[in-house]
């Protein structure tokens, strides 16, 4: 099954590879069967941090402040590739 790819955009200046790849090993463990892949995009920009879901934003840095929990991101993400799915611990 070839789901919807995931798109994590990290500023490298700012020595984010590490939260990147660790938010991207949570998605694809907790959506493997949902979600085609989870690709890494290094950004030379200082402070970009943007996840984009199928080419559509769904956290942005800039915009909604911070980081997102990784409670959060997951829930951003069942929201549009598994609705109504229980993600147990995370939804409690």
């Amino acid at each position: 099954m070839s789901g919807p790819l995931v798109e994590i955009e990290y500023c490298r200046r700012c020595r984010w590879l590490l939260r990147s790849a660790w938010m991207a090993q949570e998605l694809l463990t907790t959506f493997q069967e949902e979600l085609g892949g989870v690709t890494l995009i290094p950004n030379a920009e200082g402070g970009v941090f943007e996840v984009r879901l199928a080419g559509e934003p769904i956290f942005s840095r800039k915009q909604d402040g911070g980081f997102p929990d990784i409670k959060e991101l997951k829930q951003l993400v069942r929201d549009r590739v598994a609705p109504g799915r229980d993600l147990g611990h995370v939804d409690a």
